[in-house]
């Protein structure tokens, strides 16, 4: 585990870390109303949930993100992702320092994606049970936040912090 803050390792394709705390940075970053802005595209493998080739009919949906309060309410067409959690438990799964080492670890290429961009996965669980719920996310370089959905990223914009 690399400790919150601390410097990334030379940009080799092999590197991606394990498990961070939750830190301040991210949760700047993360903390807010997001709406689903476009589809980006799917990972090389994906099933049936994905409903590729449009993907999830989610664009235009909001999401709230707090410290306190976690809410996919606004995914009204599918039950499935929706979700009010109080007190949610926020982690970062992993991080990739590259393109290339987020391709091994997670098979979904990234068009959009530089070469020396730091992705950290995300993911929501319910502090209750500790169980995940069915999505996750990406930021790019604490500047782009993007939803998984199954196997289906989407671009989400900040609404308001």
């Amino acid at each position: 585990m690399i400790p919150a803050g601390s410097a990334a390792p030379d940009h080799s394709s092999e590197y991606c870390a394990g498990t961070m705390e939750w830190d301040r940075e991210t949760a700047e970053f993360f903390y807010g109303t997001w709406k689903v802005e476009r589809l980006l595209g799917f990972a090389d493998s994906y099933n049936d949930a994905s409903e590729y080739p449009e993907g999830q009919q989610v664009i235009g949906d909001e999401l709230m993100i707090n410290e306190h309060v976690f809410s996919s309410k606004g995914f009204q067409q599918y039950d499935v992702y929706q979700y009010e959690l109080q007190n949610p438990q926020y982690n970062i799964q992993n991080v990739c320092y590259n393109k290339d080492a987020f391709y091994r670890l997670t098979k979904m290429d990234m068009p959009s994606l530089n070469f020396n961009d730091q992705v950290k996965l995300i993911g929501v669980s319910d502090s209750a049970t500790g169980f995940g719920i069915p999505m996750s996310f990406m930021s790019i370089n604490e500047n782009r936040l993007i939803l998984i959905l199954e196997a289906t990223q989407f671009e989400l914009k900040r609404v308001t912090e």
